[in-house]
């Protein structure tokens, strides 16, 4: 139990402070560190990143969230997580976490390469330029609600990337605009593969109940944090849970 709590906790903490990224530690430590098979972790990752995200939401909901931006990308990842849980059924455990680790590492270079912060046609809304920011939220939707389905994860560690490079979004925007779009695609993630899914409670309340708390609390401190070192944190974080888990999947 005490692993559960621990990884539970960092899954808080970095859902707090950028806004995702927790599903990414959620997975691997289900399947690696607590034994589950992905079939398991998956439904379950989606249940706590869900719950965590809506922890971690409710101190922000004051700093302007993009709700226009929230409606779209959330309403293209539901039908597109249904299907990425279709297709995930098909393949292989083992090729389903490499590519897990392989989107992980994209992530993060684009997040690294990400080096300007101006505000782009979505950064207030589709309202004032619905041509150009609504078709590339709906896509950002589509690829991120898929990709949630498939691979079990609530889609911030790359929601949160897309937002600031494809949209134009800032970081202090991005961040509480990230974690509404996680609660519905995990929302969306988690239907999908309710059929024949049973919860382990212990197991679940065990990482859950860390996370919640930790998403809480970070999610107060990462005011203070200046989006360069977030972005850098977050790439570093990703780089090395994709090296874990291709090592974890290759030596198996």
């Amino acid at each position: 139990m005490i692993p559960a709590l621990l990884l539970g906790l960092v899954v808080g903490i970095v859902l707090g402070v950028v806004g995702g990224g927790g599903s990414i530690i959620a997975v691997p430590a289900l399947v690696y560190g607590m034994g589950m098979s992905p079939a398991q972790a998956i439904p379950t990752s989606l249940l706590v990143v869900g719950l965590s995200s809506l922890a971690a939401l409710l101190p922000r909901i004051r700093e302007g969230l993009n709700w226009p931006v929230i409606a779209l990308v959330g309403a293209a990842g539901i039908p597109a997580a249904w299907g990425g849980a279709a297709v995930g059924r098909l393949v292989d455990p083992d090729l389903l976490m490499l590519a897990f680790a392989v989107i992980m590492v994209l992530a993060g270079i684009r997040m690294l390469t990400a080096t300007r912060e101006s505000e782009g046609s979505c950064s207030t809304g589709p309202t004032r330029a619905f041509r150009t920011c609504a078709p590339k939220a709906v896509a950002v939707g589509l690829l991120v609600g898929f990709l949630t389905g498939m691979l079990g994860v609530g889609g911030g560690f790359l929601i949160t990337p897309a937002l600031t490079i494809f949209l134009g979004l800032r970081m202090t925007q991005a961040v509480g605009t990230s974690l509404a779009i996680i609660i519905i695609n995990s929302a969306a993630g988690f239907s999908a593969h309710a059929a024949g899914y049973t919860i382990d409670w212990p197991t679940t309340l065990t990482f859950a109940v860390p996370a919640i708390l930790g998403s809480m609390v970070a999610a107060r401190f990462a005011r203070r944090l200046k989006d360069k070192h977030i972005r850098i944190s977050f790439a570093a974080l990703i780089f090395a849970v994709a090296a874990w888990v291709t090592a974890s999947t290759t030596t198996a």
